[in-house]
């Protein structure tokens, strides 16, 4: 990539992910923006090339004004222009290898085969912190790795909040299975993007080549497997391409928020293949872990970050990884701003006042101040929210707990569900309704602005 382009590039995404909403958001524009392969730039023209032609198009429709304008801001309003094009000569996205020369069958697959969703080569097993939270996942991962296909780690099933690190083990077995052996096919991609693919395959009357493409790889991995609930006859067809794999003994590798038997609306022979392997948790880490994840990360920083520094950040935010990173790297561009800069606790509390405050937010609620809350709202006793009665009535204000308990607290499902006296399955379709029914009913909304406005909460503040 030409230097001077690479650098724009950078600075336009981080400016419009800056821009984003929610960390979903900025998760996806992540991954996608992942995609790009290479830069370059004449006389104000930018060309993003990617690894197939689907990302350069997707990238261009999704993107393209948008970044546009971030280019101008960040290039001091000079007049530029913005293309996607597809480069054939770039490596496939997650082909492995890219192009190999022999004519076995097998490695013409490998060669067909592309995804895209890129494995992120950051992730590796060696850039992942351990501890009591996550021993046994990356255990289980890194024999995975290992032996891949292996009847005990075969599938594997890893679960676990938001922002635990689930989709870097995940990614790192992809990564430690292609160093191992570059002829393998590894494809990652989520399950919200494979259901992407199959719509689009039953649309172009494609089926036969979507079945040839995911039945013939070496490795599978599902991201966020929890949405493959939105459609039955994808059910169908994962169950079909699930068992292709496995009994060819191919590894597949899922992750998810909750355990396969609390997955809300996936057929009952899914979640029991789901289980004829390993299934593992991520729990939130202790404080010793959340320091090493953070001295891990501040590696190779530029001026170094102050051990007190990390302390404090350990100390103060303690949701999930992913907040923590958005901390030190607050820090790290404050730090290289102003090198003279001394970051004692006075000054930490002021420039990480966002993350410590939406912290404090999620602990201060309790479930039973939310149930409260909404049982207020909508004119009901708290015995109508934890009643199993299914007038409507009653429901709403119900499921609506539900969603703000699950979205706005750290509270695990188990807590929840125990607070409700439901099941966890009960909990997760609650809070899958509220979440369809938001989009297209605003007086709900409303009522759900209202009732979080009363604890200090906007929608933003949405931990999942």
């Amino acid at each position: 990539m030409e230097q001077n382009a690479l650098e724009a590039w950078k600075k336009a995404t981080d400016l419009y992910v800056s821009t984003l909403s929610t960390q979903e958001e900025k998760e996806q524009a992540s991954r996608h923006f992942s995609m790009v392969t290479s830069i370059s730039e004449s006389k104000g023209h930018f060309t993003v090339y990617t690894g197939n032609k689907f990302a350069a198009e997707m990238l261009k429709d999704n993107y393209g004004a948008k970044l546009k304008t971030a280019l101008v801001l960040t290039e001091g309003g000079k007049e530029i222009s913005l293309d996607f094009l597809f480069d054939e000569s770039s490596k496939p996205a997650i082909i492995v290898p890219p192009k190999v020369r022999q004519e076995s069958a097998q490695k013409e697959k490998t060669n067909h085969f592309v995804s895209t969703m890129p494995l992120n080569e950051d992730y590796t097993f060696d850039e992942f912190v351990t501890g009591p939270s996550n021993s046994w996942a990356h255990a289980a991962a890194k024999g995975a790795a290992k032996e891949p296909g292996k009847k005990g780690y075969n599938p594997l099933f890893i679960h676990g909040g938001t922002g635990l690190g689930k989709t870097h083990i995940m990614q790192a077995i992809g990564n430690e299975i292609k160093k191992n052996n570059p002829q393998a096919s590894v494809c990652y991609l989520t399950a919200e993007r494979f259901l992407n693919e199959y719509v689009n395959a039953l649309t172009s009357s494609s089926q036969q080549q979507f079945r040839d493409r995911y039945r013939k790889i070496d490795v599978l991995l599902v991201d966020d497997i929890q949405f493959m609930s939105r459609g039955k006859d994808f059910q169908e067809e994962f169950f079909n391409t699930f068992n292709s794999l496995h009994n060819d003994g191919k590894q597949i590798v899922m992750t998810s928020d909750v355990a396969p038997k609390d997955l809300p609306g996936i057929e009952s022979r899914l979640i029991s293949r789901f289980e004829w392997g390993m299934v593992q948790e991520i729990e939130q880490p202790s404080y010793e872990t959340r320091l090493a994840i953070l001295k891990k990360k501040s590696e190779g920083m530029d001026p170094p970050v102050p051990e007190d520094t990390l302390k404090f950040i350990a100390q103060n935010i303690k949701s999930h990884v992913r907040a923590m990173e958005g901390a030190l790297g607050k820090v790290n561009v404050m730090m290289r701003l102003d090198r003279s800069i001394r970051l004692n606790d006075e000054i930490l509390s002021h420039l990480l006042k966002d993350f410590i405050e939406k912290e404090k937010k999620q602990k201060k609620v309790t479930i039973e101040e939310i149930q409260g809350a909404v049982a207020a709202k909508y004119s009901v006793t708290m015995a109508q929210i934890l009643s199993s009665e299914r007038t409507a009535s009653f429901v709403t204000p119900r499921q609506l707990a539900m969603y703000i308990a699950r979205k706005f607290t750290t509270k695990s499902l188990p807590e929840i569900a125990k607070q409700f006296e439901k099941t966890h399955a009960t909990i997760l379709h609650g809070v899958k309704t509220i979440s369809k029914r938001l989009d297209v009913e605003p007086e709900l909304r409303e009522n759900l602005v209202s009732i979080i406005s009363e604890f200090g909460y906007t929608m933003e503040d949405r931990i999942g």
